[in-house]
């Protein structure tokens, strides 16, 4: 299988990469960003652009791809519902419509959030950009679409985010986040979890195209 993953620096990007560079299914990752990943392995190959919303000049290097994970994302803190939209809709969208296009048989995985709201028209802004996001991914004409809402993410084996207030609250919460685990197993899903879970569906499938935290770890299984 033959994956391109975008948003790789990130904290579930990292983890995805991580488990997607031990799978033996995976044969090549494509990692598609605006920074390169610092690593080195046989499977992993690195596309670094400037400008995401615009993949003409690398179009002939992202055909012939089973799978696309989308990992990368903002944060809603702070912004306008038109700037965080510019990236969590505007580009994601964009990056889908260029694949649909190039890979129509390849299965898009987008890592949205718990509580995205679907009917686009809830309170909360980031949930209604999400909605909006997930219903677009879902109408293009790729072989398959998922969309992972986890709500609490554990990062494992030594991965951190880049924002500086996740790593604080990371920190803070830690302690909470293990007795979580032990006692609800299902509250929360991990990096290592995210990344089984999505090379699961782009090999054999998941059962419905919207997947909470529960299902996600069903399938990292």
């Amino acid at each position: 299988m033959k994956v391109i993953l975008f948003g790789a620096t990130g904290m579930v990007g990292q983890g995805v990469l991580r488990e997607c560079l031990l799978d033996p299914r995976v044969e090549t990752v494509l990692s598609v960003g605006r920074s390169a990943t610092g690593q080195r392995h046989a499977k992993l190959r690195e596309v670094v652009l400037g400008d995401l919303t615009d993949l003409a000049p690398v179009e002939d290097r992202l055909q012939g791809f089973d799978a696309c994970f989308f990992c990368l994302g903002v944060s809603s803190a702070g912004k306008t519902e038109e700037e965080y939209g510019r990236v969590t809709y505007g580009l994601t969208v964009s990056v889908g419509q260029t694949l649909a296009r190039l890979d129509p048989g390849m299965t898009f995985v987008y890592v949205s959030g718990a509580g995205t709201d679907s009917t686009e028209h809830g309170r909360s802004m980031w949930a209604r950009v999400k909605g909006r996001t997930e219903n677009s991914l879902l109408r293009m004409p790729f072989k398959a679409a998922y969309m992972f809402r986890p709500g609490v993410i554990r990062p494992l084996h030594g991965i951190r985010s880049k924002t500086r207030g996740y790593r604080v609250l990371y920190t803070v919460m830690m302690p909470f986040v293990v007795l979580a685990a032990a006692v609800a197993p299902n509250s929360l899903t991990t990096t290592e979890k995210m990344g089984r879970a999505m090379i699961h569906a782009a090999a054999r499938g998941a059962p419905k195209q919207l997947l909470g935290t529960r299902d996600i770890n069903e399938l990292a299984k």
